[in-house]
């Protein structure tokens, strides 16, 4: 009886919610790192989870200093770049255009086509 008391402690432990000490720190890491290895699925993955919207974190996380649709273009991420560019406000766009054509020309004209369309 003792043993059934015990394996059932245990199931309900294992079900309790784990905190994560540097929330935003490891989601902004993580996601820094689909958008430099390119990743789009799980990058869309990782922020569906944690219900997290592209438009609502921009603003907030920075990858090596940059913004994430800089930092896109400076990694070639061209997948995770037009999805981003899909994502946040074309006003958001239109302000880091510039710099986006420093690393990618690619990007720079969907940024572009973004905000003229």
């Amino acid at each position: 009886m003792k043993k059934l008391a015990f394996a059932a402690s245990l199931l309900t432990l294992s079900f309790a919610p784990v905190q994560v000490v540097h929330a935003d720190d490891s989601i902004s890491l993580r996601i820094c790192e689909y958008i430099s290895v390119n990743d789009k699925k799980r990058l869309r993955s990782y922020l569906k989870t944690r219900k997290l919207k592209i438009r609502n974190v921009f603003s907030d996380i920075k990858c090596n200093g940059q913004n994430l649709l800089v930092f896109a273009a400076a990694s070639n991420a061209l997948d995770t770049g037009e999805l981003i560019i899909g994502k946040i406000p074309s006003k958001t766009v239109a302000a880091s255009i510039d710099d986006i054509a420093k690393h990618s020309a690619h990007l720079a004209a969907k940024a572009k086509k973004r905000v003229e369309g």
